[in-house]
């Protein structure tokens, strides 16, 4: 299975590389998520329960990070048991990119399941990935408007200012449009009647 995705984010870069470095964070936007500690350098143990179709299991495993370059990326690999429910191993690459309204966060994962869910077929656990994506990062943005709200703040404000400027703009050109004067149509009505006049003879 390989997905990739973006997000946009009103933090900055570092607030967004704060928060994906931190298991509390963590533990709270990953969707069944019980557990994300330490439990060596750049090393997390993570329990999660995880349903797919009528499969449903609680997985442990290990997330490891490597080629770590803060605030803006790291790869990390990881792998899960879940019983007979089977198991799941793969790697991710995850990009924080700065710009004006804050920040872009990217990932591309590249992943492989074995045991029943992997006989699920694999529109079904696509799907099920695809989901699991959208919620951890409407949880990550919740988390991040919490802690950070006036950069939400600030987002809010600058779609408003971005809207009043659409409006106005859109009233300048109904009013240059209700501003031209009667005698123009009144003369456009008459050389168009005298055109035709013309052509009939």
């Amino acid at each position: 299975m390989d997905m990739q995705a973006s997000r946009q984010l009103a933090v900055t870069q570092q607030q967004a590389w704060d928060a994906l470095n931190d298991p509390e964070v963590l533990k709270a936007c990953i969707p069944g998520c019980d557990k994300v500690e330490a439990n060596g350098e750049n090393a997390y143990a993570i329990g999660m329960a995880l349903k797919i179709g009528p499969v449903s299991a609680k997985f442990k495993g290990n997330i490891t990070l490597s080629d770590i370059n803060p605030p803006a990326s790291y790869k990390l690999s990881f792998e899960g048991q879940g019983g007979p429910a089977g198991f799941g191993k793969g790697s991710a690459e995850v990009v924080l990119t700065p710009n004006p309204a804050g920040c872009e966060l990217a990932y591309t994962v590249h992943a492989s399941v074995g045991g029943k869910v992997a006989q699920l077929g694999q529109r079904l656990i696509d799907g099920a990935a695809k989901s699991m994506a959208e919620d951890f990062f409407k949880r990550f943005d919740e988390a991040m408007q919490a802690q950070h709200p006036e950069a939400y703040a600030r987002e809010a404000a600058a779609a408003e200012v971005a809207a009043t400027d659409v409006a106005q703009a859109d009233a300048t050109d109904s009013g240059n449009s209700a501003g031209v004067p009667v005698w123009v149509w009144v003369a456009g009505a008459v050389v168009l009647a005298a055109v035709v006049w013309l052509a009939r003879r």
